[in-house]
């Protein structure tokens, strides 16, 4: 006991074992850094290449595909430009695909596919050789060395092209078409190596050796489709096929929009014209690749399907319009052999929504007769009295006439050093009369008009004087006219739109000035006549012409969704002038068609209910040295508060009423058709 006490006596209380622990602790800690420490340095010095290697070989990246393009629908909801899909087999390449591997892959593919080879040039067939490694290296022996490599390859070319293709088999031609198709892919991009016409036999062996060609599988491709006929195709356009791939003039720009080559693209009218509302956004694909060749696709966005368009055309009507100007045009070529077709307009006066655009092309020396709605926009033409009423309104704003003072006689116009110029009906002077600015229209009178020009010019006629105006008449006659559409770019939302032809304007042709006044002499697009009716019929608002009315979404079984956009009418200027004005010459429109005189020129449209009012035009043309003429018509409907303008022209006639009974079929059947 006594030594018991003795040691706890002599044992520190305070003091502690916690040293010895954590020493400890340390210790161990010290030998698992070290063992990592020699592990890392171990895996960094026997394997730091090798993984690196791996590292460096595996990609993650995201790839784009395309979707479908937007439709085309009527103002009816009929689809006029649709998609048609079709299973395709496709090629996805990895990166840095060796052209070696590709060469198997299509020389495999070769088997189970057939596709044209008729497209195939010699240098495809030598680059698909070349991809062979054995035989590259058979080539190179054959031709000379050399430190640029570029060079080398094209003696190989040449020399497989001169001395190895010529005995291809068709199988190797099916090789060398796919191998072309595939090299030509970026990497990470699909392309489709048939796109249509793949048989049930060629999906199936596809199918059961795909795992023998990397890259390849089936999916789906579309192409545009046209379930209501192509009467209206010229505007409708067309898109790039995937040889064709980007417009070259526009590929850097669409490159820099996310384009990939081979994309298709609108290439003409609407379809370019609208192409960031139809192309759609691209779905994306997460991909991961290792040693370039691909190991899991998964889809992160199936992407958006374009908006769709929803023209004011309505897809029946339209096609009325055209049978009946085809019909017309047909039914007057026996005695106008210089008939070089018909153009036709049809238009809201109030909105500018264009319900069709018609026209027929006849080639003279053939006969035979194309569809050519464009023609409407893009062919200038003499038009004749039509542009009689911008005349008048002109003089009006002038001040050389006035609503209530606007009287002058019709007498032929003889001025020195020229030929006498007249009114139809008046040539010889014996049928003078004494007109106001609306019973002129009515009859058509060229002499008021050229009186009016001269008044505009500051010029005091007598017969056998000499004309010493100004050439400034040129432009305030022109002035006058651009404030209706006549002679300038109408704003409608389709490419190509022409501005018409302006005849020379110096004092050497000052007489040309007095031809201008009654439309001989400068030349306008049918549209643009179509917009300047609609602009007196409306009261002064000229506004743009469209034939889109709405932009809209898809729903989720693929028809027609809400509309996203409505286009709404777009006033270019207004004609800011008294009623009264207007009540002249729309008063002349009506008595053209309505009138008590026996030289009123619209008779023929009396009859039709609602009640037109109209301008008729006729011009002196030349067919080589032939004389001819151009047959067109103003018109609106109903009077008092008009639904609808019409523009109709034909050139190329020696007489007749062509311009009169495509109008009277055009307003029966919109009719039909607008109250429905």
């Amino acid at each position: 006991m006594k030594l018991f006490k003795k040691i706890t006596a002599n044992r520190d209380p305070n003091k502690s074992h916690i040293p010895f622990r954590l020493n400890f602790l340390f210790f161990i800690v010290f030998l698992l850094f070290a063992a990592l420490i020699g592990q890392l340095a171990y895996l960094q010095v026997d394997y730091g290449q090798k993984f690196r290697t791996e590292v460096n070989s595996a990609n993650n990246t995201t790839a784009t595909a395309n979707v479908q393009r937007g439709s085309v629908y009527d103002s009816a909801g009929r689809v006029l430009v649709g998609n048609k899909s079709h299973q395709a087999i496709q090629y996805t390449k990895g990166l840095n695909v060796a052209s070696t591997k590709m060469y198997s892959v299509a020389t495999k593919l070769s088997e189970y596919l057939d596709i044209p080879t008729n497209t195939l040039t010699d240098r495809n067939l030598a680059d698909y050789y070349l991809a062979s490694a054995s035989n590259l290296k058979a080539v190179s022996k054959k031709v000379k060395t050399s430190s640029d490599e570029d060079v080398v390859y094209a003696r190989e070319v040449a020399y497989a092209e001169k001395n190895l293709i010529n005995n291809f088999t068709p199988q190797q031609k099916k090789a060398a078409a796919i191998y072309y198709k595939m090299n030509s892919a970026y990497s990470l991009s699909t392309v489709n190596i048939k796109s249509t016409g793949v048989s049930s036999t060629e999906l199936a062996q596809i199918g059961e050796h795909q795992s023998e060609m990397p890259g390849v599988k089936v999916g789906t491709s579309w192409t545009r489709s046209y379930p209501n006929g192509t009467d209206l195709s010229s505007v409708l356009g067309t898109v790039t096929t995937e040889k064709q791939g980007l417009p070259s003039d526009d590929v850097k720009t669409l490159l820099a929009e996310g384009y990939s080559r081979d994309d298709s693209v609108g290439q003409s009218q609407l379809e370019k014209q609208y192409e960031n509302v139809l192309r759609g956004t691209k779905s994306q694909t997460e991909v991961k690749t290792q040693d370039g060749v691909i190991q899991k696709e998964v889809e992160k966005y199936g992407g958006s399907k374009g908006d769709n368009i929803q023209l004011t055309v309505n897809a029946k009507f339209q096609k009325q319009v055209q049978s009946i100007m085809k019909s017309v045009v047909s039914s007057n070529t026996g005695s106008n052999p210089y008939m070089s077709g018909g153009y036709a307009v049809v238009m809201n006066p109030s909105t500018g929504a264009i319900y069709a655009l018609a026209g027929v092309d006849r080639d003279t020396s053939t006969g035979k007769m194309t569809e050519n709605a464009l023609g409407t926009i893009n062919q200038s033409i003499v038009m004749g009295s039509v542009v009689k009423g911008a005349t008048v309104m002109g003089a009006l704003q002038d001040g050389v006439i006035t609503p209530t003072n606007s009287t002058l006689t019709d007498t032929p116009i003889k001025l020195a050093g020229t030929a006498s110029k007249s009114s139809w009906f008046n040539k010889s002077g014996s049928a003078s009369l004494a007109l106001n600015a609306s019973t002129a229209m009515e009859v058509s009178s060229n002499s008021y008009m050229m009186q009016l020009a001269m008044k505009e010019g500051n010029y005091s006629y007598a017969s056998g004087k000499a004309l010493t105006m100004s050439a400034s008449v040129f432009s305030k006659l022109r002035g006058y006219f651009n404030e209706f559409g006549l002679g300038v770019k109408t704003g409608i939302d389709l490419p190509g739109e022409a501005t018409g032809y302006q005849g020379i304007a110096n004092r050497a042709n000052i007489g040309k000035a007095l031809d201008l006044s009654y439309g001989n002499y400068d030349s306008y697009t049918t549209i643009q006549v179509a917009q300047y009716i609609s602009t007196m019929a409306n009261g002064g608002r000229r506004i743009a012409p469209h034939v889109v009315g709405a932009i809209t979404g898809t729903n989720a079984n693929g028809t027609q969704g809400k509309v996203k956009t409505n286009v709404s009418p777009r006033v270019l200027n207004t004609i800011d002038v008294p009623s009264s004005y207007f009540d002249v010459v729309h008063q002349g429109y009506w008595d053209v068609v309505h009138g008590n005189s026996a030289y009123k020129t619209g008779s023929a449209l009396s009859s039709l209910s609602p009640a037109v009012a109209a301008k008729s035009g006729t011009a002196e043309t030349f067919h080589g040295s032939t004389s001819t003429e151009t047959l067109s018509l103003a018109t609106y409907a109903p009077f008092k508060n008009p639904k609808v303008a019409m523009a109709i022209v034909f050139p190329g006639m020696s007489g007749g009423a062509a311009n009169t009974t495509a109008a009277t079929q055009i307003y029966k059947a919109f009719w039909k058709y607008y109250n429905k």
